[in-house]
């Protein structure tokens, strides 16, 4: 057909992604795979953590998108080129490691300058933009000391100014905090997201610790043994986890294992292993007879709910308080289990409760997920 213009573009379509890894594996022997077909795409201002235990898979590909170590297979592509063969110099990323990897024998200025004069900036240029990022790290008297006369803090402040320092659209940040003392390390998690939120620039970041995923990111990816277990939004991670390992991993969890005995579409029953039967929202594939491990945060059960309220009930008994400011946490013995936990908000009016007491749990059946079945 010809005289008709092509029809334009779909006006919502979705933009390029900054970074897309695309059937993405590596191996470092020719035979086991560290990291298996990987597929995700991080969107432009976006702050993206990879999180898993040690060996999942995650500092590897965050190593292959900084060009530190070559894909086996598939393509790294960032800002629509393919960067496979590009030297990690050339790649315009910013990076900031564990152990910060600050000259000794800089000032904290020259630390600074450095990753400036690599390119070729002009001497007024780069002192202007070492003084900008020495401000926004809160550090603008300390340009002329040495690395060693700053706290581990500082340092690390040094080095997340040092990888913003020549305006990067896309930052790597590989275990930041892993050295801070908890009270430091919380704070810089809050001082890292808002640089994040008012520069713009891209994040991934990696760590093992979920506390710190949670507070940061926009999404987290979950790893375990090369592959992405889940990618969400950090409540979604939390609240509507897809397999027991990421519920396992976020948070705390309550776990009991049994048969499903009904499949009702969204809702399934289960017969636990101790004979009581339970509702719970089905998760995992799979009908009748199917074993599954239910998920149930513990701040999500009530203890000794009142009576007609639309609740599970499991009569069980109180093995331990431990006290902790705003909640109680109480450890019970429930449906063949001791290890079963429900955080208990401290507040006025709150009952009693002591150890050897007998009490019933309760939960709302779309706050229990059945899962994968885990191994008892």
């Amino acid at each position: 057909m010809t005289g008709h213009a092509a029809p334009d573009a779909a006006p919502h379509a979705a933009p390029e992604p900054m970074v897309r890894f695309k059937n993405v594996q590596k191996s470092y022997d020719g035979e086991t795979l560290v990291v298996k077909d990987l597929n995700v795409d991080i969107a432009s201002g976006e702050f993206l953590t990879m999180l898993g235990p040690s060996g999942s898979g995650k500092t590897t590909s965050l190593m292959m998108l900084a060009g530190f170590e070559p894909a086996t297979h598939g393509e790294i592509i960032l800002n629509g080129q393919s960067i496979n063969d590009v030297p990690p110099h050339k790649r315009g990323i910013g990076m900031v490691f564990q152990n910060y990897a600050l000259f000794p024998h800089m000032t904290v200025s020259e630390n600074l300058a450095f990753p400036l004069q690599v390119r070729k900036m002009s001497k007024a240029d780069t002192e202007a933009k070492v003084k900008r990022a020495l401000e926004m790290v809160e550090l603008p008297e300390f340009g002329s000391r040495r690395p060693a006369q700053l706290s581990g803090g500082q340092q690390q402040r040094v080095a997340v100014a040092r990888a913003l320092v020549f305006e990067p659209e896309l930052v790597l940040m590989d275990e930041p905090l892993g050295a801070l003392d908890k009270q430091l390390r919380e704070q810089m998690q809050y001082e890292i997201k808002h640089i994040h939120e008012s520069l713009g620039v891209t994040v991934v970041y990696v760590t093992h610790d979920q506390s710190e995923a949670l507070t940061m990111s926009d999404r987290i990816a979950v790893f375990n043994d090369g592959v992405i277990q889940q990618l969400s939004s950090p409540d979604t991670l939390y609240e509507k986890p897809d397999n027991s390992f990421v519920a396992q991993f976020i948070g705390e969890n309550n776990r009991l294992n049994g048969t499903i005995t009904e499949s009702r579409g969204q809702t399934c029953s289960v017969k636990l292993d101790n004979g009581e039967q339970v509702v719970a929202d089905h998760v995992v594939a799979g009908g009748e007879g199917t074993r599954t491990t239910l998920s149930i945060r513990p701040e999500r059960i009530e203890l000794d709910p009142p009576a007609g309220s639309q609740v599970v009930t499991i009569d069980g008994k109180i093995e331990e308080l431990i006290y902790l400011g705003d909640h109680i946490r109480v450890r019970m013995s429930v449906a063949g289990t001791d290890e079963f936990v429900v955080k208990v908000r401290n507040h006025t009016g709150r009952k009693s409760l002591e150890a050897g007491q007998q009490a019933t749990v309760g939960w709302d059946p779309a706050d229990c997920r059945a899962l994968d079945a885990l191994a008892d």
